[in-house]
């Protein structure tokens, strides 16, 4: 399957995530602030996001059926993420509702260069459990693909790593937010470690500068045993180690507005094509052109794009 017709000759596949859903406010600044200083911002936007949020937003858009396991907390930032991931077609079922936890916020300074700082509260996501994951273990034998992230507690992660491996799927954890290695326990149950590359850094313990500093990073993981690793590296691409060798992927050239869910993006999109049954190349180029468009455009879930932008 070649890269120019991968999206359009995809079958339908299925994607569950397992993640967090936030309310993101997000100010533009002219510069990231340092600490003790106060700065004017330009703007001030509230728009939903949250890993979790963002990669089931882009996975829909992108191609795949999706289903979300999550949770909310009882307020109007809860009822608006789901209704905004109900208008996208996602499955809501298995997303339930906190009465004691507040929904989940985001904290997002955008710099005029597209940088970003972000500070999460967690709320509702840190009382998803273990016994949320086999409650909607249906909703995971039904996906081809499942994606995890680590906005919610580790116990809950693991949970839904190890379902994902005893019910055969194509598992993918994006290793965010994380201050250094994951238990040894993790890695051979993902199928795809997807980290950018101050996460694989934190991974490793390795420095990160170049697309061949990557490959040592990641070949570092794999003989860990996580069977392919895919290391974004922003405007220098992506290093996949993969079981057939490393691979270097160029990034497309884009005039950067914000880069805020780039990765989400670019994780959506290449578990929607992993779920359609796209080969690996072509899926990792596909999803490097999605998340090119969404740095040119503001926002986290508002700069995903859809399938027709990109075909």
């Amino acid at each position: 399957m070649t890269e120019t017709n991968s999206q359009t000759t995809a079958m339908k596949g299925t994607v569950a995530v397992v993640g967090s859903l936030n309310m993101d406010l997000v100010v533009r600044v002219p510069r990231l602030p340092v600490a003790g200083e106060t700065l004017a911002g330009h703007t001030f936007d509230q728009v939903p996001g949250g890993k979790g949020g963002n990669q089931a937003v882009a996975a829909a858009r992108l191609g795949a059926r999706v289903a979300m396991i999550g949770r909310v907390g009882a307020d109007g930032n809860g009822a608006s993420l789901r209704a905004g991931l109900q208008a996208e077609g996602i499955d809501c079922a298995a997303l339930d509702t906190s009465e004691a936890a507040p929904t989940g916020v985001a904290l997002i300074s955008v710099d005029e260069e597209g940088r970003n700082s972000i500070v999460i509260v967690a709320g509702s996501n840190g009382e998803l459990t273990p016994a949320d994951i086999a409650r909607h273990e249906a909703v995971l034998a039904s996906a081809n693909v499942i994606v995890c992230q680590l906005e919610t507690p580790p116990d809950t992660v693991l949970a839904a790593l190890k379902t994902g491996r005893r019910l055969g799927k194509t598992v993918i954890l994006n290793p965010a937010p994380v201050i250094g290695p994951l238990p040894s326990d993790w890695l051979p149950l993902v199928d795809y470690l997807i980290p950018n590359e101050v996460e694989a850094a934190a991974l490793t313990g390795l420095p990160i500068g170049s697309p061949a500093q990557a490959a040592d990073a990641a070949q570092v993981l794999r003989r860990q045993g996580v069977r392919n690793v895919l290391i974004t590296l922003g405007a220098s691409g992506v290093l996949a180690a993969l079981e057939s060798g490393p691979t270097h992927f160029e990034a497309p050239r884009v005039t950067a507005v914000d880069t805020t869910a780039a990765g989400d993006t670019f994780i959506g999109a290449f578990a929607a094509q992993r779920a359609g049954g796209v080969a690996v190349d072509s899926a990792i180029r596909f999803a490097q052109r999605a998340a090119a468009l969404s740095v040119t455009r503001p926002g986290a879930q508002p700069s995903i794009p859809t399938l027709s932008e990109l075909t």
